[in-house]
């Protein structure tokens, strides 16, 4: 049987919870699947597969989830990988300056680039103004005198958007697993 490990660096739990419902839908799909956080991942040499993901801040994956791209760099490039990031609220795809905020940033396609990840993806997040600030720039933009309609309070991932991409992994992986010759 595959075993697909999915990875996440998670602040405030949104990206945790697309971890979690990507890790689901690989196990509806017939897959061995761990679920784990980048701070206690193990090495991708104990797995098939691996989904890696992170919250975006500030145009930026959180470190541990970079740090298992980084340190796992050789490793990686002899597993299948996907990668995903969370991040944008609200329900619009593209910004006041015509921006796709569904595009992965150029960081995270290099660091697909460097692994030779078979593809990436960025889901819609979650915000939720009363969570615990968990980093100095968190309290810095809560302190700032910003209009209240600056940033899209909710939960705005798309459970079907993850379920299909994570369908997709699943697919490709068994088709390569029944592709596979019999030993």
């Amino acid at each position: 049987m595959t075993r697909v490990t999915v990875i996440y660096a998670s602040r405030h739990g949104a990206t945790r919870g697309i971890a979690t419902r990507i890790g689901e839908v690989l196990r509806e799909r017939g897959l061995d699947t761990a679920v784990v956080d980048a701070h206690e991942a193990p090495d991708p040499a104990t797995t098939d597969a691996l989904v890696i993901g992170s919250a975006v801040y500030m145009g930026k994956w959180l470190e541990p989830a970079t740090d298992v791209v980084r340190k796992h760099r050789d490793e990686l490039l002899r597993h299948p990988t996907w990668l995903f990031g969370s991040g944008p609220v609200g329900t619009a795809a593209v910004d006041r300056k015509g921006h796709d905020l569904l595009e992965p940033p150029k960081f995270m396609d290099e660091l697909a680039e460097s692994i030779s990840a078979r593809a990436t993806k960025v889901f819609f997040g979650r915000w939720d103004p009363s969570d615990e600030p968990t980093s100095i720039a968190e309290r810095l933009f809560r302190a700032l005198p910003l209009p209240k309609d600056a940033m899209p309070i909710g939960d705005f991932r798309d459970w079907r958007v993850i379920d299909d991409w994570a369908g997709t992994i699943a697919d490709e992986l068994v088709r390569e697993r029944v592709a596979e010759p019999v030993a």
